[in-house]
């Protein structure tokens, strides 16, 4: 039973993991599409969360590998999509410039 406890723990700390890359993605697409200082309010808003969301970028990646090895690698796993999209984020925005 103890088992299905941790891989139940495992599953939701994927998805929480998956949607904070999603979230990362969007912020930096946001931000490269839209001009967030037409507004003051979206411009200070967008400058508060801009730290956090680059440490999701480049954090997040490192921590959801260390989970996805402790998940013996499984192709069908949260933690390697949030990989995936966090790499892809990165590349585009270094693309981008």
């Amino acid at each position: 039973m103890s088992q299905d406890s941790a891989s139940n723990k495992n599953n939701n700390t994927g998805k929480l993991f998956f949607i904070l890359s999603i979230c990362g993605m969007i912020y930096w697409f946001f931000g490269q599409v839209f001009d967030v200082y037409h507004f003051a309010l979206v411009g200070a808003g967008y400058e508060l969360v801009w730290l956090p969301m680059l440490a999701i970028l480049f954090v997040l990646p490192v921590w959801a590998f260390v989970f996805w090895v402790k998940e013996r690698l499984m192709i069908r796993s949260f933690f390697l999509y949030s990989i995936c999209i966090c790499i892809t984020t990165i590349l585009l925005m270094l693309i981008k410039k």
